[in-house]
């Protein structure tokens, strides 16, 4: 080991011991052992004992712990608290800016464990509530993390999209008379992507051209056929390189996922020389299949018997903005600003849904502040009519599984939105249990994103999915598509299951700022993948229909003795 590796080791334990609370004496002195060990002379490898005790700075206790790394490459007092540290709060440790004190405060307050929750937080404008932290913290935070990320081997479909739509508007200025398409995982829309397919009849080498200016950029398989780019903080780049004659055959095969590609070679033809990617479809007598949803085998059983639907949800379909927290809660904006911004986009209505009285981390909303808010919003839906402002909130599902507030209180709003934001490190059992008592709550009217997962970061809690839905489609809960780009819950892989049982989903952004009502995209790109449409998507109710649906609600309620 090197000295400097040597006094990372002593670093690394003297912020963890500061993290954990410990000894600040303690701390203070391994912290300062490893200035003395970067400050030596010579390599501590190539000194005797003796030397190295000699040494200034280096005493007793420091030397004592220097030969246990050298002769183990362990330091037992260190590998002891790390043991005793989610991994994520290490890799916390990488962010400029961030010491262990405020890694602290944001671990113990605010329950996040990882660099990707952090972030979301961040988005959700927590941070800036906490002693000791502030506007320009948060954004300093999320620009070290943003450095941080280059190396990630995934990216949320939301950075590809964004990049990938960048690559095609140049290559399309540069080859106006060329074809290009997406093709692979990010023209399927999955929700994360490692590369962007584009396929091309654009010779390799002439694409070549159009990189070789760009600072970092790096190519691998140079060849007539394939050409692969890699390019800096961002997903490399595979462009398939083919004949025009042969563009659409060549779009369809690097589409589909390598299951759905191998069931339709053992099944089907496929033209050599396609003019569109619905010829190959018609030839074999098929139904057109949407890119996002050329999955499995299972949806060429649906396309042979014409069972697939004729129209995927779009983001036009949706006609509303539920699921968004105000500056009542963890919002940005008022709620006249987020009414106006809703009628500036050509939204009918907007549901209200702040956190509840137990995400006080959110500043959620007491009873008292609850009376409030709903004489804001009758003043409001005056002002704004016909548009119509609904009473909400995301109420925290407790961990035996109630709801924040009392049932007089939640009786007082037009829909119950009911979220698990707590102790989210839960067996399936525990989760189980919980999830499926607020199911059964005659107040919620909509599940909120059902697992709780951060999209490369978190795992969501286990869940029993066919047993959630079941048990939604017995009680007229809606389950909700989280649609911001890092949740996506629901899951798209459960949407087809969901819709057969007859569950209403409902694609709502969870926005937090005006800006993020066009998150919705994201929630309607990937619900294209499990088949949704705009009929069983509550946000793509009209106001009138989504009025009508409330009575539906309140009834249910009354039914309950409420």
């Amino acid at each position: 080991m090197t000295n400097n590796q040597i006094a990372d080791q002593f670093s690394l334990l003297s912020k963890l011991m500061d993290l954990h609370g410990e000894n600040s004496f303690k701390a203070k002195a391994y912290a300062t052992s490893a200035f003395n060990i970067e400050k030596l002379p010579a390599e501590i490898t190539t000194m005797s004992e003796a030397e190295l005790f000699s040494m200034k700075g280096i005493g007793e206790s420091t030397g004592k712990k220097i030969l246990e790394l050298l002769a183990t490459g362990k330091l037992a007092a260190l590998e002891e608290i790390i043991a005793n540290t989610p991994p994520g709060i290490l890799d916390m440790m990488g962010i400029k800016g961030l010491g262990p004190k405020k890694i602290a405060v944001i671990w113990h307050e605010l329950g996040v464990e990882s660099i990707g929750e952090l972030e979301y937080a961040c988005n959700e404008n927590r941070l800036v509530s906490l002693k000791g932290f502030g506007a320009k913290t948060q954004e300093s935070i999320l620009q070290s993390i943003a450095y941080l990320k280059q190396n990630e081997g995934f990216y949320l479909w939301s950075v590809a999209a964004f990049v990938a739509e960048g690559v095609l508007a140049s290559l399309r200025k540069a080859f106006p008379a060329g074809l290009f398409s997406l093709a692979g995982a990010i023209r399927r829309q999955m929700e994360t992507i490692e590369e962007i397919d584009i396929v091309t009849d654009i010779p390799a080498g002439l694409l070549l051209e159009q990189f070789k200016d760009i600072e970092g950029a790096s190519v691998s398989d140079d060849t007539v056929a394939s050409l692969r780019i890699y390019l800096p903080m961002q997903p490399y780049i595979v462009f398939h390189c083919v004949a025009t004659s042969r563009f659409y055959t060549q779009q369809f095969l690097t589409t589909g996922s390598a299951t759905f590609i191998e069931a339709f070679k053992t099944q089907y033809q496929l033209p050599e020389c396609a003019t569109s990617e619905e010829e190959i479809f018609a030839h074999n007598g098929l139904q057109f299949i949407a890119p996002a949803m050329r999955e499995d085998a299972a949806v060429l059983v649906k396309a042979a018997t014409q069972q697939l639907p004729k129209e995927l949800i779009t983001k036009a379909d949706i006609k509303s903005i539920i699921h968004s927290h105000s500056v009542y809660s963890d919002g940005q904006n008022t709620i006249a600003e987020m009414a106006e911004a809703a009628i500036k986009s050509g939204f009918e209505y907007l549901v209200l849904s702040d956190h509840s009285q137990a995400a006080f981390y959110a500043s959620g909303l007491s009873p008292e502040r609850i009376a409030q808010q709903h004489a804001e919003i009758d003043e409001l839906n005056v002002k704004f009519a016909p548009f119509k402002i609904f009473k909400s909130i995301e109420a925290d599902i407790l961990n035996d599984g109630s709801l924040d507030y009392t049932a007089q209180v939640l009786n007082t709003f037009d829909l119950v939105i009911a979220s698990v934001h707590s102790n989210l490190k839960m067996s399936e059992e525990k989760a189980m249990a919980r999830v499926m008592a607020a199911i059964e709550n005659p107040f919620t009217t909509i599940l909120g994103h059902p697992t709780g997962r951060l999209l490369l970061s978190r795992k969501g809690y286990p869940l029993d999915h066919k047993a959630i839905i079941d048990a939604c489609a017995a009680h007229n809960v809606v389950l909700e598509i989280n649609a911001h780009p890092r949740r996506l819950d629901l899951d798209w892989r459960w949407i087809a299951y969901a819709l057969e049982k007859g569950v209403l989903l409902s694609i709502d952004p969870d926005a937090h700022s005006i800006n993020g009502y066009n998150d919705v995209y994201y929630g309607a790109m990937i619900a294209q993948k499990g088949g949704l449409t705009a009929a069983h998507n509550l946000s793509s109710f009209t106001l009138a229909e989504f009025e009508a649906y409330l009575l539906k609600v309140r009834a249910k309620r009354t039914a309950a003795g409420y």
